[in-house]
């Protein structure tokens, strides 16, 4: 007798850029917005800049409690990051805000040869990062840590949550030097005030223990793992997660001493292309190190992504719950 199919709903378009929170989880709505107003009426020197994309970065309530320091620049990335660092050379602190694929891939020599050459003093806060949009390449950052990465001096920031965010703007305003922050915006999952944790710029975080496996994890992908930890108790496997929120300068003495406890499958897992992000990042410190656990990755391929909804897309791809548990226990045999 054959199993009945279970038809699963049909997605619709609001899919496609719906908040990444499932059902029912906690959230906090514009944690990133809400946090630089409460800085900027501490701070005389924070600035807002974007590219047209006010509303869509949480930037809105920045503009709006702070008219006379907000600076819509129009659709001109380029622009904005050249005007930002004009700013910073005039003593202000910038934020400026657009969609990652435009802040990274569009505007990357403006933010290589204006921002970084001259290590100036702007926060770069770049919305949909990753697979957070279903709107296809265009809109996809699936490579922006990459390209962040490869610019000397640069500061790369990839918050899980709501607190991760929030606790982030004050750091980045007061570290000396260009920051790109990817960033969650809308309705953000609150998920780390659960694990006695607080953000520290360039620390990674143990958030819980395991025998049998370490995620290390940055971004959303530290909140699938915690998912993942929950889901495999259940067949007696023992998950630990190490949140690494600041890419780069990465901690590579927490990093090694975590993944060099025997025993353990170390698997890294981000929300970005297997080529140039945390992966590659956590498999460099090890090797030059000499420390060799089992090791496994999971992100993005280094493909261009369909268009689609982003749950549908998730499970595709290899980075929803559900697959990384299965993908996980696989590994494990």
């Amino acid at each position: 007798m054959s199993t009945p199919t279970v038809k699963k709903p049909r997605l619709t378009t609001s899919a496609m850029i719906a908040s990444i929170a499932s059902e029912g989880q906690r959230v906090k709505a514009a944690p990133f917005g809400k946090a630089l107003v409460e800085l900027a009426a501490q701070r005389q020197d924070i600035v807002g800049l974007t590219a047209d994309l006010a509303k869509y970065t949480d930037l809105h309530l920045f503009a709006q409690a702070n008219p006379e320091r907000f600076f819509q620049m129009g659709m001109a990335e380029q622009l904005l990051m050249a005007s930002a660092g004009g700013m910073a050379k005039e003593g202000f602190v910038p934020f400026a805000t657009t969609y990652a694929v435009f802040g990274t891939r569009r505007a990357f020599d403006f933010v290589h040869q204006v921002i970084a050459e001259e290590n100036l003093n702007v926060k770069m806060c770049c919305a949909l990062p990753g697979l957070t949009t279903g709107y296809g390449p265009s809109h996809q950052a699936t490579e922006d840590i990459a390209l962040m990465r490869g610019i000397p001096g640069m500061t790369i920031v990839d918050p899980c949550d709501a607190l991760d965010t929030e606790q982030a703007v004050p750091q980045i305003a007061a570290h000396n030097g260009p920051v790109y922050m990817r960033l969650l915006r809308g309705n953000v999952p609150l998920v780390l005030d659960e694990y006695d944790y607080t953000f520290e710029l360039g620390k990674a975080k143990m958030l819980r223990d395991g025998r049998d496996v370490l995620v290390i994890s940055s971004g959303i992908m530290t909140m699938r793992a915690l998912e993942v930890a929950k889901v495999l108790e259940a067949d007696k496997v023992d998950v630990g997660v190490l949140h690494v929120p600041t890419i780069k300068p990465l901690d590579t003495a927490t990093i090694l001493r975590e993944a060099g406890r025997a025993g353990r499958l170390v698997v890294v897992a981000e929300n970005h292309t297997t080529i140039g992000g945390l992966g590659e990042a956590v498999a460099t410190a090890l090797l030059t190190a000499g420390v060799t656990p089992p090791f496994r990755q999971i992100a993005l391929p280094d493909a261009f992504l369909d268009a689609g909804a982003l749950p549908t897309l998730h499970d595709r791809y290899g980075i929803s719950t559900e697959v990384m548990s299965a993908t996980i226990k696989n590994w494990l045999g």
